[in-house]
């Protein structure tokens, strides 16, 4: 692995790439720690010193945005806004047929539905910062908290402008800096920024939980939460890179004088075919009627019983509808990412076939059937992943810092893997070990 860095490093043309998307990478941190003009950043500071284990809802937005959000910075909303609207563009391509027509037109088709994520991107932006500013102003963003009715002193409408307008700004440049990762660095910008924004909550999480236990000084609970940590990066490894090779066999055809087709590939099905998807789309969706229920006054019943049974992470009612929601997620964005009639279209338009199996519907049929056996235990392994920090906090009492488990450590393996195979296919760009020597 150091040698592989070292000869990164060596090639010219890579070691721009490389410094290049560091660069960014530090200007995205830096940018993270500049408050907005409008709060009392003594008062922020002194609400993250309390009650920086209580984020509640604002937890998963707070994660993908490095810890941004709590601290009320130019990037509190981070990436966020830009993965709602990606993953809206992609449910709105299968029902409106508009958008579905573009993305079969190539690369023209495209860049007009990233024309078209951006614009959502900015209003979702303005939407969440909205939002946030007004949870800042009433104090509901950090509760118990004795000044945080303090954050945002003017209340005026020029300064909630001015508070929202900066937030959506720092949105945009967010995306701005991860389209040029994209464009002049190594890996997925997007991807990049959410794995910098993730690891970056590591070190803080890690500490705490050493300072909060109590055998041995803490160091019992922080060597073991490292030891569970590397378990279940090497489990997450495996299913990742675990994958069902369907055989697909090219009929040979003579054009002229030249044969063409012949040959033997593989159409493959990875296990976690959704990836992290099903697992945001859970978590936001249990967040609404916690959100409703901490901005509804008074002590109505419903709102006690959302409080007690789908706020609290280790209640078995949330348990248990985590669990379902990740599977029924995961089946259903198989579903609308993966098409075996189009894909069985294809390989009859081009001459292929599944050995054994008729081309057309029965090899549709038949990747269907495939398609839906390794869901399952897709479905189950995001299921059990998702709920590994819920059982920490059961099991270290309470702890809420628990840093290894469900979306962060899904997006941190799956985004180190794609880059790692970027960088390692450059590399092989320019060095044939093996046949030169």
């Amino acid at each position: 692995m150091l040698t592989a860095f070292a000869r990164a490093f060596k090639t010219p043309d890579l070691r721009k790439k490389l410094l290049f998307t560091l660069g960014i990478i530090v200007i995205y941190r830096v940018g993270t720690h500049v408050p907005i003009p409008g709060v009392d950043y003594t008062a922020v500071q002194v609400c993250v010193d309390q009650a920086s284990a209580n984020q509640g809802i604002f937890g998963l937005v707070n994660m993908f945005s490095g810890g941004a959000l709590l601290q009320i910075t130019i990037f509190a909303l981070g990436i966020m806004p830009y993965i709602t609207a990606s993953i809206i563009l992609q449910l709105l391509t299968v029902v409106i047929p508009r958008l579905e027509a573009l993305k079969k037109e190539g690369q023209a088709g495209t860049a007009k539905i990233t024309q078209y994520t951006r614009y959502l991107t900015v209003a979702l932006a303005i939407l969440q910062g909205t939002g946030l500013v007004a949870t800042a102003r009433s104090g509901a963003l950090f509760q118990g908290c004795p000044v945080a009715g303090q954050i945002v002193p003017d209340r005026s409408i020029f300064t909630t402008m001015v508070m929202v307008i900066t937030m959506t700004a720092g949105t945009a440049v967010v995306m701005w800096l991860g389209e040029l990762i994209t464009d002049r660095g190594i890996g997925n910008g997007m991807s990049i920024l959410m794995f910098i924004s993730i690891a970056a909550t590591f070190p803080a999480a890690l500490w705490a939980i050493k300072q909060e236990g109590s055998l041995a000084d803490g160091w019992i609970e922080f060597g073991t939460v490292i030891l569970v940590g590397l378990v279940m990066v090497g489990l997450v490894v495996f299913v990742e890179q675990a994958q069902r090779r369907i055989p697909v066999q090219y009929a040979k055809r003579m054009i002229g004088r030249r044969s063409y087709g012949g040959t033997s590939t593989y159409i493959p099905l990875k296990v976690n075919q959704a990836g992290v998807i099903p697992v945001i789309f859970a978590s936001s969706l249990l967040y609404i009627p916690a959100l409703i229920a901490q901005f509804a006054g008074g002590t109505s019943g419903w709102k006690t019983w959302i409080e007690q049974h789908l706020v609290q992470g280790n209640h078995p009612y949330y348990i248990v509808s985590y669990f379902l929601l990740i599977v029924f997620f995961a089946f259903f964005y198989v579903a609308i990412s993966f098409n075996p009639e189009e894909v069985a279209d294809n390989m009859k338009k081009y001459g292929g076939f599944i050995p054994g199996i008729r081309a057309g519907r029965p090899t549709a049929e038949y990747l269907s059937y495939v398609l839906n056996r390794i869901t399952w235990p897709g479905s189950l392994y995001l299921g059990l992943i998702a709920l590994v920090p819920t059982m920490a906090l059961a099991g270290f009492g309470a702890n809420q810092n628990f840093p290894f488990g469900g979306t962060s450590i899904l997006i941190i393996v799956g985004v180190g893997l794609e880059t790692v195979k970027q960088i390692e296919s450059q590399l092989q760009q320019r060095n044939y070990e093996g046949f030169l020597r």
